[in-house]
């Protein structure tokens, strides 16, 4: 399957996505408990100046504003009748936004987690999860969305349901799992299970990797584990650890920390690279010149990790069979 993000991906050797959804939602005026969705119809104006931040500071690729977009979590609003709706004004307005900006960008339909437990632990099915990520893949279609971007991901259920929706919907995706749980994900998942998990995949996304998560460092040690694999890596991290401070949640990464970590994501393996929770076009500057201008090193090790970025929020990653313990000295020492 041809499809613009593989087509990109072949003229170059790394691509910046975009940074925060939420965050920068919540700057603009978004408050806590409102669906963030509702402003692809009622905001048009905030939701574009959303995705024009992101391209203007650099970004190849940009996340529709369709995280929570799907029938479960809209009926928390009384909405779930309305997913197709939302998803597809989400990436009209992104497909707007790309067409106009004078160069090659990817409109990524953002998919995140339905917010509920899948069987047999939990009450969701695996057919039930694959009719609302594919309501959710045709809404983003329609609008014009280039590939799906299944992001924050915890359980493998939910990975297998999301890729069934996109082969579906006959589209091609990305996947990212967040490891924040010692090295795993909420559910157990390692990186290298991740890898085996994508390689028996009928449908094999576009790329897969890592999102939101502990910290820069921590997502480094992610993407460092996924081990030997043919298809490109997505690395894209929280800028630095919430803060809360008068009243609101800030996160302590600056745009150079955010400059080191691109690079350090791309001699790790990264190809596709961007930021989560608390960036903003800001850092996405810094990362976009880091990028651009300074060499390729060899493949840092992980004590260089965590001399430039800060300590790691645990022991182990999991991926060598030690248990998840939490080491009680690491970032906030080290990042003093």
């Amino acid at each position: 399957m041809s499809d613009a993000l593989s087509d990109l991906l072949k003229t170059r050797d790394w691509l910046l996505a975009d940074g925060a959804t939420g965050t920068n939602l919540f700057n603009m005026g978004l408050e806590a408990g409102d669906a963030p969705e509702f402003w692809n119809e009622t905001a048009t104006d905030k939701i574009t100046k959303l995705y024009s931040g992101a391209v203007d500071a650099g970004s190849d690729i940009f996340l529709t504003n369709t995280f929570g977009a799907n029938a479960s979590r809209l009926r928390l609003h009384g909405a779930q009748a309305r997913a197709h709706d939302f998803n597809r004004m989400g990436a009209e307005l992104g497909r707007d936004v790309a067409d106009r900006a004078g160069r090659p960008v990817i409109v990524a339909g953002s998919v995140g987690p339905t917010g509920d437990i899948m069987a047999p632990m939990g009450p969701l099915t695996h057919e039930v999860a694959v009719e609302i990520f594919h309501e959710q893949a045709e809404g983003l279609k329609a609008g014009g969305a280039d590939v799906l971007w299944v992001e924050t991901i915890s359980a493998p259920e939910e990975l297998k349901a999301a890729a069934e929706a996109a082969e579906r919907a006959d589209m091609p995706w990305c996947i990212t799992m967040s490891f924040d749980t010692a090295g795993r994900t909420m559910m157990g998942t390692t990186s290298a299970e991740m890898t085996r998990i994508i390689g028996k995949l009928s449908h094999k996304p576009v790329a897969y990797g890592a999102n939101c998560g502990v910290g820069a460092s921590d997502l480094i040690r992610t993407v460092m584990g996924f081990g030997a694999t043919e298809r490109p890596l997505i690395a894209k991290g929280n800028a630095g650890i919430p803060k809360y401070h008068e009243g609101h949640i800030h996160y302590d990464g600056t745009p150079d920390l955010m400059a080191d970590y691109a690079v350090i994501a791309r001699d790790a393996g990264a190809t596709i690279i961007g930021g989560c929770c608390g960036t903003t076009p800001d850092h996405l500057r810094a990362m976009r010149t880091a990028l651009e201008t300074r060499p390729r090193g060899p493949a840092p090790d992980l004590a260089d990790v965590a001399t430039r970025l800060g300590g790691f929020s645990s022991d182990s990653d999991g991926t060598d069979g030690k248990g998840p313990t939490r080491d009680r000295t690491s970032r906030r020492r080290a990042r003093t």
